[in-house]
């Protein structure tokens, strides 16, 4: 495999010192980019145990680092090419096998891999910076702080998923609870009475508004109501969806990673879709624009049943719920319409 060309670069540039800006900054930068490995590798079942073992060492590398930099006498030149070769052989090990990972083993997890591999090298970046920049007296707060955040980006291998199923199911996941999130606070804004900014907005004067356009009227909440249950059948599509992954997903052949992936390209477009419609809801309500906001998420929802069907998560046995959810999605979507043909 090919290594980005700036890691074949002079190794210290004159113009920057031993342990200069140019050094770290530019070859950190590019540690890592959207790669691929050649089609034809085959995956090391070793894999996981060697990254492991460089998120380990970056972590301990930068610590060394950071104690070399926290009080004077300066680490010698000697010394500061033993720390940096530390650091960067660490960081290229931990890239390079990012670009092992084949994407037949997943497009999802390869990115939730890129992610973490990524913090971690921004968060190399962020100590180093702070080195160059800081007066070495004592160990400084921002120090302190940068170290442990790359602590933080090295412990997190624990956490990530080991193949796709699982890095799709953690993906959903997230992708349910902001859904549930706006949901909750489109109840909450509904419960609070006739005025949805009243915990936002104060007259500090009379305690009072006149201003009609905070106000839904009764226009508006009979048409909330059919909008609501377009965003709870999208609560329970995710739910249901995300279920279903977890009974049924497999990653045994490449179709079935391939499904997983289209699952999670489709399912990403739901929150934004329902943020959407929830902000079009509030006060002054357009008509227009909540019946377009809802014919998108109605869109949305019914390509993540279609796709959920076709795909091997939903044998017959979960044909049912399917079902039932792209009548609710039809029933609210109809009432939306029958409601704003005035606004067309």
């Amino acid at each position: 495999m090919a290594l980005p060309l700036c890691w074949a670069e002079d190794r210290y540039r004159d113009d920057a010192g031993p342990y200069g800006r140019n050094l770290l900054m530019d070859r950190l930068m590019c540690g890592i980019e959207d790669g691929e490995s050649s089609e034809g590798s085959n995956f090391n079942p070793q894999f996981w145990e060697t990254l492991g073992q460089a998120f380990k060492a970056t972590s301990q590398e930068a610590t060394k680092i950071s104690l070399a930099y926290s009080k004077p006498p300066l680490p010698s030149e000697e010394d500061c090419q033993k720390l940096s070769d530390g650091l960067l052989n660490a960081i290229l090990a931990t890239s390079t096998l990012y670009y092992s990972l084949p994407k037949k083993q997943g497009i999802t997890l390869r990115k939730t891999i890129r992610e973490a591999v990524a913090d971690v090298i921004e968060g190399t970046m962020q100590l180093i910076e702070v080195i160059l920049n800081s007066r070495i007296q004592s160990l400084s707060q921002a120090q302190l702080v940068s170290t442990g955040s790359v602590w933080e980006a090295c412990d997190q291998f624990e956490q990530l998923p080991k193949d796709n199923h699982a890095a799709v199911v953690s993906i959903v996941s997230g992708y349910l609870g902001v859904v549930k999130d706006a949901l909750e606070e489109m109840e909450q804004a509904l419960a609070g009475g006739e005025d949805p900014f009243s915990d936002v907005l104060e007259d500090d004067i009379t305690g009072a508004r006149g201003n009609q356009d905070t106000y839904w009227s009764e226009a508006d909440r009979r048409l909330i109501a059919p909008c609501l249950g377009l965003m709870k059948a999208s609560k329970a599509c995710l739910k249901k969806v995300l279920g279903a992954m977890k009974t049924h997903g497999k990653v045994e052949t490449a179709d079935q990673v391939a499904q997983l992936d289209d699952l999670a390209d489709i399912t990403q477009e739901v929150s934004p879709s329902v943020d959407e419609l929830a902000l079009s809801m509030y006060p002054p309500m357009n008509q227009a624009a909540v019946r377009l906001n809802a014919a998108k998420l109605s869109s949305v929802l019914k390509k993540v049943l279609e796709i959920t069907r076709s795909s091997h998560v939903c044998p017959d046995t979960e044909s049912g719920w399917v079902q039932f959810l792209n009548n609710a999605i039809d029933h609210n979507m109809n009432k939306i319409k029958n409601l704003t043909q005035d606004a067309l």
